[in-house]
């Protein structure tokens, strides 16, 4: 006899996770998050930053020339908190605001050499912990993660997450 129940098709036994099974989900999800962010955290905390920095320098070095009304959108923060990270990012020479070409009133950010490197820096120790979680579990385990992450997504960010997934083929 196996060790594991055998898979229902179409994920038809997920439909019947009970809500203790459920809580443990929560819970790997707090302690990987945690895990996730801690070598950042760590690289952060040498220049005094904090997460909404490393949010910002990812998504800027994602997509150089966004706007602040495009990172407005991804972040998902008030005008004001954003403003008083992209003010600090741009004083400690990691991010250049350069004014709209066809639009003036636009602001788009940049990251500088020195915004590169610590981008470089946070993001290997993140790929190392994946690549190292991603190995462990096989190629159909991040599949299935993917899938998951994804159906957590909501619309409007699944969307913005699959239009830059596109942008990467």
């Amino acid at each position: 006899m196996p060790d594991h129940p055998p898979r229902a098709q179409g994920g038809e036994a997920l439909l019947f996770l009970t809500d203790e099974q459920l809580r443990k989900g929560i819970e790997a999800m707090f302690f990987a998050y945690r895990g996730f962010t801690a070598d950042p955290d760590r690289i952060l905390a040498e220049h005094a930053y904090g997460r909404a920095h490393h949010r910002a320098i990812h998504f800027i070095n994602r997509t150089p020339g966004t706007t602040v009304n495009n990172l407005l959108d991804i972040l998902g923060v008030t005008k004001q908190s954003l403003n008083r990270v992209l003010r600090s990012l741009i004083e400690d020479g990691l991010v250049e605001s350069r004014v709209g070409t066809r639009d003036k009133r636009e602001r788009h950010m940049y990251l500088t050499e020195k915004g590169v490197a610590l981008e470089q820096k946070i993001s290997a120790a993140q790929r190392r912990r994946m690549r190292g979680a991603f190995r462990a579990a096989g190629p159909e385990a991040v599949a299935g993660f993917r899938q998951v992450l994804e159906a957590m997504m909501d619309p409007e960010l699944r969307r913005h997450f699959n239009a830059v997934k596109d942008e990467d083929r």
